[in-house]
């Protein structure tokens, strides 16, 4: 996916570094389960955190996260 232009509900770096241990923790999972049901993870983490934040912000309906977002099922679920 190319690099899109922030949004003023993006997580900052400061808060990044914050969640990270967070971040990896899922990621290492998604790797677990990708080696039992063999299908890799298509989305970063941080582009889905930031749908979220996104979609809390916003108030909007899954359904209608902007399109440089993953999409809105991979987010909600």
């Amino acid at each position: 996916m190319p690099m899109r232009r922030p949004y003023p509900s993006d997580l900052s770096q400061a808060r990044r570094e914050l969640i990270e241990p967070v971040l990896a923790a899922w990621r290492l999972e998604r790797r677990r389960r990708a080696l039992r049901f063999g299908r890799p993870p298509e989305h970063d983490l941080r582009d889905i955190m930031d749908a979220i934040l996104y979609a809390d912000r916003t108030g909007i309906q899954w359904r209608c996260l902007p399109h440089d977002f993953p999409p809105w099922n991979t987010v909600y679920g």
